[in-house]
Parts: C-alpha cells; structure tokens; sequence
C-alpha cells in the first residue's frame, strides 16, 4: 500500500564523526504516530541496540511500522526493518526486511561485502539469491537514516542545496537526495520545536516518485530526529508526528512547553 510506504520515507528522513559524537546512542528509541486526516492509522517506532556480527560489535537498527484499530481491521499492516551498521563509518554490514501489507509480504535478508562492492540478497519467500554490484557507502532504506543524522556540517547546508546518498531498495541502487527547504517552527505534543525542512527528491523510474509531496522537519538540534513527515496524497495527505521518545544522546531543545 502506498500509503504506508511512508514507513520507509521515515527511516529515511535524516564523513562520520567518532562514536562519542554521534547523534544516537545504544538504548534511543522513537515512536510515532500516523494519521490520515482525522483516522489515527498507526505506529512506527526506531530504536538502536548493540549486537555482535563476525566478532565486531555493531549498532543494531530495528524499525518497526503497524496499523491499529479499523485501520487494522480494513487493511493490516506488520513491517520490520533491521539494519547492522559499522560504529566507525556508519556502513550497512546486514540487514533485514519482512513485510505484510494487506497480504502482501517481502521476506529478505541482505549482506553487504564490501571487498567487492557487492550485496548478497536471499529471498525466503521466493526462494532465490542473488548478487548485486553496489557502489561504494550504498546505504539500505534504514541504515540510510543513521548515516544522514550524522552528516557534517548540516546545519550549514542553504535553502535549496541538497545532500545525496546512494540507496540500495527493492533489488535496485537508486540516488536518494533530501533538498533543504529552510527553518519553521513546530508544534509538537511536546511544545514547539526548531526544525529544518525537508524533501526528498530521487530519480524518476526508480522506487519514489520525483515529485516534491513529502516534506520532513527535523529537529534544529544535535540529536536530528524527525519530528514530523507528511505527503501528499491524490486525495488528503498522511502524516507521522513524533509521539514518543527516550535513551536521546543529547538534550531534546523545545522553544516552549504547552
């Protein structure tokens, strides 16, 4: 459903710094909350624990996306997205994707080689592996997200410039690029925050649209997290706003509490 494909839009929304300067830490943990119009639609949440892969401890990314209430019971949604990166330079080393979306599901698994610039996907449920050639950093849909937080010298970045990722998603590599908008402020559950905007533009032909209807604000702050993302839709729009939020490795900055 297309509507819901705004689940992978969030883990995209927003080189590397050592660890102790990263924008997210072991134990940080988003939710949020989808609406459409007045309907609340669903849940999304992204959280960063630790696991070790080939001896190496890594950070371990797990998204998760769902739909609750009448949503649920007209068209069910149950997605996971994990993601293994390196501590140092923010690379995907594995990831995983199982979807299902009003019956239609994806069960993949990905490993990244990078002696060889090379992807090696399995594919549970068709039953099949294959092999990708790969350019070099190429980010998956939630590794993306991690890796676009810590971006130097974002704040410096000026109305109209954009920053750009190579995307690995749906067995093809596409150019992701997130054009930079300006500076607004928000108002949250939390009260109003200091936000960047956000849109992402990507080739035509490829996963998305090159069509400038989703917007995103990011928090102002060192901490980066998107604290709303809407798109427009032929008919209304769907929104995600931040609803819940702990383990942040920096102070969350809101201009005034409600």
């Amino acid at each position: 459903m297309k509507k819901f494909q705004l689940l992978a839009l969030l883990f995209l929304s927003f080189s590397a710094y050592s660890q102790d300067e990263t924008a997210f830490g072991v134990g940080e943990w988003f939710k949020f909350r989808i609406h459409y119009g007045f309907v609340n639609a669903g849940y999304a949440t992204l959280e960063v624990k630790e696991a070790t892969i080939n001896s190496e401890n890594r950070f371990h990314l797990i998204g998760k996306g769902y739909t609750t209430g009448l949503s649920r019971f007209f068209f069910k949604v149950d997605d996971r997205y994990e993601s293994y990166i390196d501590k140092e330079t923010f690379v995907p080393i594995q990831f995983l994707r199982q979807i299902n979306e009003g019956g239609y599901t994806k069960n993949q698994e990905g490993f990244f080689i990078w002696s060889s610039n090379k992807v090696f996907i399995k594919d549970f449920k068709n039953k099949t592996e294959k092999t990708f050639s790969i350019p070099k950093k190429t980010q998956d849909i939630l590794s993306a997200f991690y890796y676009l937080r810590n971006l130097p010298n974002i704040d410096k970045i000026k109305p109209g410039e954009s920053v750009a990722i190579d995307l690995f998603f749906d067995d093809e590599t596409t150019k992701f690029r997130l054009k930079f908008i300006g500076r607004d402020d928000v108002k949250t559950k939390f009260g109003i925050v200091s936000t960047m905007i956000f849109r992402p533009l990507v080739q035509s032909g490829r996963v998305f649209k090159e069509e400038e209807s989703v917007t995103v604000w990011i928090s102002d702050d060192e901490n980066r997290i998107p604290v709303r993302i809407q798109a427009s839709l032929a008919v209304g729009s769907i929104k995600a706003d931040l609803d819940a939020y702990k383990g942040l490795k920096k102070p969350f900055k809101v201009k005034q509490n409600d």
